[in-house]
């Protein structure tokens, strides 16, 4: 009997333990963009700063928290394909020489990464859905929304 409870406590703690760790994110975007979809190539591209500037001349900026955190984990490898180091270079490479208009900004919190955005036109960011308000605008990728099943970063 001690045996049983002790087993149903310990799984129910280790459930509760990974749904804790599991975030859903979302891709926003400053509301003047006119980006209300993007592909998952195109979101690699401009996260990659292959891509500078949007379809109506606005120049990108990516703001991220930084590659180190425990949150860009599923960014890291769904989006960028790389490790923590590999963008920690690619932030560095990106930025060298735009001193004024950064193509990669790395903040502190979700909270700085949402209001970044919303004051930058051309800015996205990802950003844990609980952090959303509406300063921002929400991207679909590859035709799906936050929560929705089969969205990219979609934490595990």
């Amino acid at each position: 009997m001690l045996y049983q409870r002790f087993l149903r406590v310990s799984i129910f703690v280790l459930i509760g333990a990974s749904l804790a760790s599991a975030r859903d994110l979302a891709l926003v975007s400053n509301k003047s963009n006119a980006v209300g979809a993007i592909t998952l190539t195109e979101l690699v591209k401009v996260c990659k700063a292959q891509s500078n500037r949007w379809p109506d001349g606005k120049p990108i900026t990516v703001v991220m928290r930084s590659p180190s955190v425990p949150e860009m984990k599923v960014v890291l490898e769904k989006v960028y394909g790389m490790s923590e180091g590999e963008v920690n270079g690619l932030i560095v490479t990106s930025n060298h020489g735009r001193p004024a208009h950064p193509a990669i900004l790395v903040v502190a919190s979700d909270e700085e990464l949402v209001n970044k955005v919303a004051s930058l036109p051309g800015a996205i960011g990802v950003v844990d859905v609980y952090s959303i308000n509406s300063s921002v605008a929400v991207v679909r990728i590859a035709g799906k929304l936050p929560l929705e099943p089969g969205y990219v970063l979609h934490g595990n």
